[in-house]
C-alpha cells in the first residue's frame, strides 16, 4: 500500500487556540468567539479562498467586535502551528529513504501552505501534494481525493490514507481507499505495518 499523509495534526500539528490563548485572557471568551468569527466553516472557507488575506479581512469586518482578533489569523497565522508531530515525520523519512511513494492530501489555503512549506522542508518530500488552495477542491469532497488518484497516477484500493477528521476518512473509504482515522493514541507505525505499507 501507497501512503497518502494528511497534514495537519498528522504531521504537523495545528489548533487556532496555540495563538489565541496569547490573545484571550479568558477561556470562555476564546471558546464563544472560535465558535462564532472564527469557526471552523470559515476556516474551512479559507482552505478554498484564492486570496486567504482578503478573506480573512472579509469576515474581520462581518465581526466588527473581533475585528483584531480576526485579522491576527492572517497576520500572526504561524501561531497556530504546534511543531511537528515527530514520530510521524519519521515514518515519513524512513518511507521515503525505503524508495516507496509517499503523497499528501491537505486541506490548506495556497498562502498559508506556502508560508508553512518554508518553515518545515518536510513537506517537500512528498512525490504528490494535493492542497485545497492549488486545487480550489477541499476534502471531505469527492473532488480533491479524485484529483489524488490523477496526479499520483493510482488507483484508490493502491493507497492509504491517513487523517485526523473521520469526515475524510469515511470519504476515501467510499472512494474504495484503506484509511486510518489518527488520533494521539493511535500508533501509526504499527497501523503501518499491520497494512504492509511500511
Amino acid at each position: 500500500m501507497i501512503v497518502v499523509f494528511d497534514i495537519g495534526n498528522v504531521l504537523l500539528r495545528w489548533d487556532p487556540r496555540n495563538l489565541y490563548r496569547r490573545v484571550f485572557t479568558d477561556e470562555a471568551e476564546m471558546e464563544r468567539f472560535l465558535a462564532t468569527a472564527l469557526s471552523m466553516e470559515f476556516v474551512s472557507h479559507t482552505d478554498l479562498a484564492p486570496d486567504f488575506a482578503a478573506a480573512v479581512e472579509a469576515r474581520a469586518v462581518a465581526f466588527p467586535e473581533h475585528a483584531d482578533a480576526v485579522r491576527l489569523f492572517h497576520l500572526r497565522w504561524e501561531e497556530t502551528l504546534g511543531g511537528p508531530i515527530d514520530k510521524n515525520v519519521a515514518l515519513l523519512q524512513r518511507l521515503r529513504a525505503a524508495g516507496r511513494p509517499v503523497h499528501a492530501l491537505s486541506n490548506f489555503a495556497h498562502e498559508t501552505f506556502e508560508r508553512t512549506r518554508r518553515r518545515y522542508d518536510f513537506l517537500d518530500a512528498f512525490d504528490t501534494r494535493v492542497i485545497s488552495g492549488h486545487v480550489g477542491a477541499v476534502k471531505p469532497h469527492a473532488r480533491i481525493y479524485e484529483i489524488l488518484f490523477e496526479r499520483a497516477g493510482r488507483r484508490p484500493d493502491e493507497l492509504l490514507f491517513i487523517d485526523d477528521s473521520l469526515a475524510n476518512v469515511r470519504a476515501a473509504e467510499a472512494l474504495g481507499m484503506a484509511a486510518i482515522h489518527y488520533t494521539p493514541d493511535v500508533d501509526l507505525e504499527a497501523e503501518l505495518g499491520a497494512r504492509s505499507a511500511l
